[in-house]
């Protein structure tokens, strides 16, 4: 299991789904779009049932929210450094150390490498190249160790959860890697 920066919370950029970078027009066509379809007028016409209806009434809500904060500059960009806050107050608060690939046991698992770090529960930090895969990071086996094929990925970092306790580790993914 991989967690990542966006398992933290549904930001109103996932409500509008727009990406953090969007301008003004990419989220003001996507809020119409979700207010279009929302709407509690529109609602009360379709067949749907009353816990659709519910649920529905509760999202149109989060996006008429979203929009209030987004298509304001001032307020997005008081927004924006709460979200950046908050994702660094959990990462930092969360992460118990640091680890690089040559820190990771490599085992075969078949179609995919499992990289592995024992916890000092006795557990594992894991994750497999397929997961990587779909971040960007193609893993190459070389002998006991492993190296990036992808010399046009930038640096990063994944997050991992212990298999049994409440500890994470961050596995940085540097260019020395490559």
């Amino acid at each position: 299991m991989v967690l990542d920066k966006n398992a933290i919370q549904e930001t109103h950029y996932n409500v509008l789904n727009v990406k953090e970078d969007a301008n003004y027009e990419e989220i003001r066509v996507s809020y119409r779009s979700a207010v279009l379809s929302l709407h509690p007028d529109k609602l009360l016409k379709s067949s749907e049932t009353s816990n659709s209806n519910e649920i529905n009434g509760e999202r149109f809500l989060k996006v008429q929210k979203a929009w209030e904060i987004l298509s304001d500059s001032s307020s997005r960009s008081c927004y924006d450094k709460e979200l950046r806050s908050t994702r660094q107050d959990f990462l930092a608060a969360e992460v118990a150390e640091d680890l690089s690939l040559e820190d990771m046991m490599v085992e075969d698992a078949g179609e995919a490498l499992e990289l592995l770090y024992q916890c000092r529960c006795g557990d594992y930090f894991s994750v497999d190249s397929l997961e990587l895969k779909k971040m960007g990071y193609s893993l190459l086996r070389e002998g006991s160790g492993i190296s990036i094929l992808n010399v046009d990925t930038l640096p990063g970092s994944v997050i991992l959860p212990c298999g049994s306790c409440s500890l994470k580790a961050r596995l940085l993914i540097s260019m020395d890697d490559i």
